[in-house]
């Protein structure tokens, strides 16, 4: 048996992890609750309710406010080297056990896949890559709880406030739309919810009732795989279209132009950089993608398809980690089912 000091101890800590606030008496609080009820119609006894009791949430305050973080101890900080970051990335994202999951999970919901590629045009592999990445398959959603994430971001300073507010807006009028309680709902440290993890803004635009029973949820199966192509699709995605290619270049470094998915360019202008492995027929402006390894820069070209994927997340690196998954999910898919799945 715990004596009482201990006890007494254990209580504090608790209470210190899990620090409740009461955010109805702040000022920008306020503001919002009063817009909601009077654009929204929200109302006001509801809100306070929902505002007055949120679990502070520091360690999603911390990636935007450093003044949050704790400071490392400078014998436990890992010296990363100048290059190698695309390695490093690689090595989190693209490992076997992921492309083993995803041909597994493509399978599995071969039918939904196919009846979602007839209506949106979107290749099963990239929608799986972006649910394998997102949410590992659905295996971790996020255990943030949503509504305490986007109201400490909202309302304690850091640098995206004004965005976490309209994030905030629309997780409550999406709770309204579609019926749940806001309280009960985990997702990212961020807002995100679900198999793709869509923020709440995105919902109205792209979420799909897919499995017909009333509601547009990223959190069934059938919804989330659609969801995700709609999104691709309203986004711009060319059906069977190319996605990226390696390309060659002189040198082991290459910083001759502007890199990254803002720049594109007519191959023309690229001379000395060509296809690495055969031709590549596309007429249409290219991205130039480069990865940084440890001992050279691997540089790809970027079709109108790889933009479209960083609409999902506005990261090369991370557009590129679901094309190369998804591809390696596409061959690993026909090896042990003799086909291809569309």
């Amino acid at each position: 048996m715990l004596k009482f000091s201990k006890i007494i101890l254990i209580i504090i800590l608790f209470s210190i992890t899990i620090q409740a606030k009461d955010y109805t008496k702040q000022k920008n609080t306020k503001a919002f609750i009063n817009m909601m009820v009077q654009k929204y119609h929200f109302k006001r006894s509801y809100l306070n309710g929902l505002f007055k009791n949120i679990k502070f949430q520091r360690r999603a305050l911390a990636i935007f406010n450093p003044a949050y973080r704790k400071k490392p101890k400078t014998t436990s900080i890992k010296h990363y080297p100048k290059h190698g970051s695309w390695d490093r990335y690689e090595k989190i994202l693209l490992g076997e056990k992921r492309v083993k999951k995803g041909v597994e999970y493509m399978y599995k919901y071969r039918k939904i896949f196919k009846r979602v590629y007839r209506r949106f045009g979107v290749e099963p592999e990239y929608i799986t890559a972006i649910i394998g990445v997102e949410s590992y398959y659905g295996y971790n959603r996020g255990k943030f709880p949503v509504l305490d994430v986007l109201t400490t971001l909202a309302f304690e300073r850091n640098r995206r406030m004004k965005y976490f507010q309209y994030e905030l807006k629309h997780f409550l009028l999406l709770s309204k739309r579609e019926k749940f309680n806001p309280k009960k709902v985990k997702g990212s440290y961020a807002g995100a919810i679900g198999l793709g993890q869509f923020m709440p803004s995105a919902y109205k635009a792209f979420a799909v009732d897919f499995n017909g029973d009333g509601k547009r949820s990223m959190q069934t199966t059938a919804d989330a795989i659609a969801g995700v192509a709609n999104y691709f699709k309203k986004s711009g995605w060319e059906r069977g279209g190319h996605v990226a290619v390696r390309v060659s270049y002189k040198g082991n470094r290459f910083n001759a132009k502007k890199t990254g998915y803002k720049h594109k360019y007519s191959r023309v202008h690229l001379k000395g950089i060509v296809p690495k492995y055969g031709k590549w027929i596309y007429n249409k402006k290219v991205r130039l993608i480069k990865l940084d390894r440890y001992k050279y820069d691997e540089l790809w070209y970027g079709a109108k398809n790889f933009f479209v994927i960083t609409r999902y997340n506005h990261s090369s690196y991370y557009a590129m980690a679901i094309h190369q998954l998804a591809q390696k999910i596409k061959r690993e898919y026909k090896k042990k089912y003799g086909s291809y799945l569309r």
